[in-house]
């Protein structure tokens, strides 16, 4: 049989429950590593993982024989577990319902690994909430005020 070959990228948005800023620095690398190696042990290719104290950027080169739903469910649950066994946040760790999800081509690669790589620079002039807002738009996604994350303002 013939080998399959494909060329998918994605970058993934994970916000923390009610975007709360539980995410440290004292601990954020060891989450990023973690997740890490989940993606890379279901065959993905983590391309980039970066974020801010209430959310995460992933950006992997999929494997298509997974779907994107069961990877990203996999990643909330044992991360959860990862950080609420390790007593890393005061109070119990969750991932907001729901996540985004934007395709690029090869071409757009160093843009996409670079934009994550600088989110904390970013979000010094952008909330959290108007980056996602602007990808939602600028890949023309219809969505309801009311359906995005649960947003503390």
């Amino acid at each position: 049989m013939p080998d399959s070959y494909s060329q998918i990228y994605i970058q993934i948005v994970m916000a923390v429950k009610q975007r709360k800023a539980q995410i440290t620095i004292r601990w954020e690398e060891q989450l990023y590593k973690f997740i890490t190696g989940l993606v890379q042990n279901k065959g993905h290719k983590m391309l980039a993982i970066n974020g801010m104290p209430d959310h995460i950027h992933i950006f992997i080169g999929m494997n298509p024989e997974c779907r994107l739903s069961d990877l990203v469910r996999e990643i909330k649950k044992s991360s959860n577990s990862f950080v609420n066994r390790n007593n890393f946040t005061e109070e119990r760790f969750y991932w907001q319902s729901g996540y985004g999800a934007f395709s690029y081509s090869h071409s757009q690669l160093s843009r996409v690994i670079n934009y994550i790589g600088r989110q904390k620079d970013h979000h010094l002039n952008r909330n959290t909430k108007d980056e996602y807002v602007q990808f939602l738009n600028r890949y023309e996604i219809k969505y309801k005020e009311k359906n995005l994350f649960n947003w503390i303002d």
